[in-house]
């Protein structure tokens, strides 16, 4: 795994890190208590670590650009337990955090985790998953635009015939508006409302977890022999959710078809590789984990989220939001419905995703992605997919 190193890069940002190692505003209200020597505590709680981009990708780019910037990092894993994820909350106030980042198991229950933070003047980040409250900083990629490149490139491979859909948690925004809302965009409505394509069934999957969407798929697909349908393609959400679809297929003896998935995890672009997922929207987590880190370190400083900045060039440029500067981002609400007249306005980070193919592969190779092109090739021959990148 190559993780990319930032002390050249820190250069570039001396004078915003000089405000949170003690060379300027010293954290707002010394939230959470008293922080001993170190000027800037910033406590993780992630949701999971069986989904393994956050362990490989995020996490070592959020904790490499605190430390690089003179903070502490501590974070703690839910293992899927949204009760579990309030309590470790809790922990993390109560070791004299100054920031929180808060990747929700559930963002329906995190209430009163944004409550204990609030009561300790604690500034929250809602990390790659939106909360409905106006008080967070919002940091994700475009998520609307990843259900968008996965539709538009299945479309594209199949304009006619029979989709499963495979959604992700239901308690995830991502899967139950914002990727919904990029296929819809794309044109998935428009084409099975003129009859080009027929959605045999749509599940969600909870907690996003890879053997309930193979258990889901695989009863789809003895569903559609049984009613004689030919299954083309499957939309899924995500990566982990593609695995079980690839694997149900590949145990039911179901010809190769078109899947869609997200995240960049090695299995899924191997998958691209050997033909059994055809687009993969690969989201640089990388580059989120330094933009955590960069906008924690900030808020220590007592930077107002509305002038949080990211350092020009802290970002690959390819992924980069419009603009370094905390932008408005509208929520669809909290009944998951845009303009229904409950949404509310958060400060955001918005980065962009990259779709990959099998002609697309070199991309996060090149960029130097945790997926080595060991990862991706492995098994790969001349008549795969992937062979134009893979086969030498």
């Amino acid at each position: 795994m190559r993780i990319p190193r930032l002390a050249a890069l820190w250069a570039v940002v001396a004078i915003v890190l000089a405000a949170c190692t003690g060379g300027g505003a010293s954290p707002s209200g010394s939230a959470g208590g008293s922080t001993g020597s170190v000027a800037c505590k910033v406590g993780v709680s992630w949701n999971n670590f069986q989904q393994p981009r956050w362990a490989a990708a995020d996490k070592p780019n959020l904790q490499e650009t605190v430390e690089a910037g003179g903070g502490e990092y501590t974070d703690v894993d839910a293992n899927l337990d949204s009760v579990q994820q309030l309590t470790d909350v809790e922990n993390l106030i109560n070791q004299g955090i100054n920031v929180l980042v808060l990747l929700a198991q559930d963002t329906t229950v995190v209430g009163p985790a944004l409550e204990a933070a609030a009561a300790a003047n604690i500034p929250v980040i809602a990390y790659d998953r939106l909360i409905e409250d106006p008080s967070v900083l919002y940091i994700t990629f475009d998520n609307v635009g990843v259900g968008a490149a996965e539709a538009q490139a299945m479309l594209e491979k199949v304009p006619t015939g029979t989709y499963v859909l495979i959604k992700g948690d239901p308690g995830d925004p991502n899967a139950s508006t914002f990727l919904p809302q990029g296929w819809n965009e794309a044109g998935l409505q428009d084409a099975i409302d003129a009859g080009d394509i027929t959605v045999f069934d749509e599940q969600f999957t909870d907690a996003w977890d890879t053997q309930t969407a193979q258990n889901n798929m695989e009863a789809i697909i003895d569903a559609a022999n049984s009613a004689d349908v030919q299954i083309d393609a499957v939309l899924a959400e995500n990566d982990s959710t593609a695995l079980g679809v690839a694997a149900a297929l590949q145990a039911k003896s179901y010809d190769q078809i078109p899947v869609s998935g997200q995240d960049g995890d090695p299995a899924n672009l191997n998958n691209v590789a050997l033909g059994w997922q055809y687009i993969d929207v690969w989201k640089n987590a990388n580059e989120l984990g330094k933009a955590a880190g960069s906008a924690a370190l900030q808020l220590c400083a007592g930077t107002e989220m509305a002038a949080i900045t990211l350092p020009d060039g802290l970002i690959d440029p390819t992924v980069a939001p419009d603009s370094l500067t905390a932008s408005d981002f509208v929520t669809p609400g909290p009944d998951g419905m845009p303009d229904s007249g409950d949404e509310n306005t958060v400060k955001s980070f918005i980065l962009k995703p990259t779709p990959v193919t099998a002609e697309t592969l070199n991309l996060p190779i090149d960029a130097g992605w945790w997926a080595t092109k060991d990862d991706i090739c492995e098994g790969v021959t001349a008549d795969d997919p992937g062979a134009a990148v893979c086969v030498e």
